[in-house]
């Protein structure tokens, strides 16, 4: 544990609901010592923190545990808002037979096949964000770079106008951010004003389509209009469903490039490791989704007794599963405060496990790659021009600005 970690009787009092200072920017210590003095950690009388690797690969496997919010949002976020009516519909938010479902339509549109047809695109995408960023003398790695690629893959994916992509990415970080453990009355009005925002253009996005279909082998609106051989979406969840992919689509891959390229200014022998060895780029990416995983935090109800280690938690137990902390323990990972771009194995968590794994995964991953060995190849002398702005959310961990220097 580093130096000025938390002591046992410090952690006992470690809440999400009202962080320790210093914890946004570096939770690993905090995570350290919840592995160690408290792994099971109290929240309130009905909640629990998990930190542990195995308690919480023990949660994301067991059938005993819920993914639907409806019990956790309502006095969240308003029952009948626009954000609880959306984070109640989504795909990561529901159980059988919703969700097996909803999931079964999603990953037949989203399928290899389509994933491998939209690299040539993404290439080009990456290439030509390059060549703009080669053109400033300080860019910003976030806002010029990494937030950019997963807005147009999506959009590309749903084959959203060019022109109608502005508002997106805001749309995307305000109805998010309602997800943190304590969102205030600023971030809720902010994200259901977004909720209500995407869901018009969303109608008339649909109803184009429907009047003029595209391309069902590319585009990923059309298939989920059409649905599969068992059936298809509602208006309404098809609807939210799109939000669901371009939201979570842009939080996982733009945190993703930004957090792994932040990680590998910070660890040079490994930046240039892979500069010098770009074949290490699959492991690396797996390493970087380790290191500093994008979702910090995901959450589950007990339907049933769920046994984790040395207890068991009740059914109706509000389940807090720590997957920033889960990456680096040691009993798991050997020397888990260290990058290492080509650690194998890496049973990592970040794109959880089960039957609620990530749906977009696959194509999480091909951004990664592409982005990263793309901008190294082109930059292998990349350096900081400036101090990494942190995004203050605790769910979701990522930059809001990394400025550097391309030689």
């Amino acid at each position: 544990m580093s130096r000025g970690a938390p002591d046992a009787a410090t952690v006992q009092a470690f809440s999400l609901a009202a962080p320790p200072p210093g914890f946004i920017d570096d939770p690993y210590p905090w995570y350290a010592a919840l592995r160690q003095h408290s792994p099971v950690h109290a929240l309130s009388a009905n909640s629990v923190l998990l930190t542990r690797h195995q308690d919480v690969l023990a949660v994301y496997r067991s059938p005993q545990v819920s993914s639907d919010k409806q019990v956790e949002f309502a006095p969240k976020l308003g029952p009948g808002s626009p954000l609880y009516e959306h984070h109640t519909s989504s795909l990561v938010f529901s159980d059988p037979p919703l969700h097996t479902r909803v999931r079964r339509i999603l990953m037949g549109a989203l399928s290899q096949r389509i994933v491998t047809r939209m690299e040539p695109g993404l290439v080009a995408l990456v290439d030509g964000l390059l060549d703009r960023l080669a053109k400033r003398p300080t860019p910003d790695l976030i806002e010029d770079f990494a937030a950019q690629i997963p807005v147009e893959v999506i959009g590309n994916l749903l084959d959203v106008p060019h022109a109608e992509r502005g508002p997106l990415r805001d749309w995307s970080l305000a109805i998010l951010s309602a997800l943190e453990p304590a969102p205030g009355p600023d971030l809720l009005a902010r994200g259901n004003v977004a909720v209500t925002a995407f869901l018009a253009y969303l109608g008339d996005l649909i109803a184009r389509r429907r009047a003029s279909p595209g391309d069902a082998d590319t585009d990923v609106l059309t298939r989920l209009i059409q649905g599969d051989d068992e059936g298809c979406l509602s208006e309404r969840e098809l609807m939210h469903n799109c939000i669901f992919l371009l939201n979570a689509g842009h939080e996982t891959t733009s945190n993703l490039i930004g957090n792994g390229i932040d990680a590998l200014l910070t660890h040079g022998d490994q930046l240039e490791r892979l500069v010098a060895e770009p074949g290490l780029i699959p492991t690396a990416v797996e390493e970087l989704l380790r290191f500093e995983s994008p979702l910090q935090l995901n959450n589950r109800r007990a339907t049933g007794p769920v046994p984790i280690s040395d207890r068991v938690l009740p059914a109706g137990c509000f389940i807090t599963l720590g997957i920033g902390a889960a990456n680096r323990d040691p009993t798991v990972f050997a020397d888990p405060e260290r990058l290492d771009i080509a650690r194998k194995p890496n049973n990592h968590l970040a794109f959880g496990q089960g039957a609620h794994a990530c749906s977009g995964m696959n194509v999480a991953r091909l951004e990664g790659r592409i982005a990263i060995a793309a901008l190294l190849a082109r930059f292998p002398r990349l350096q900081r021009a400036g101090a990494p702005r942190r995004d203050q959310r605790l769910r979701f961990r990522g930059l809001r600005a990394l400025p550097v220097r391309l030689a």
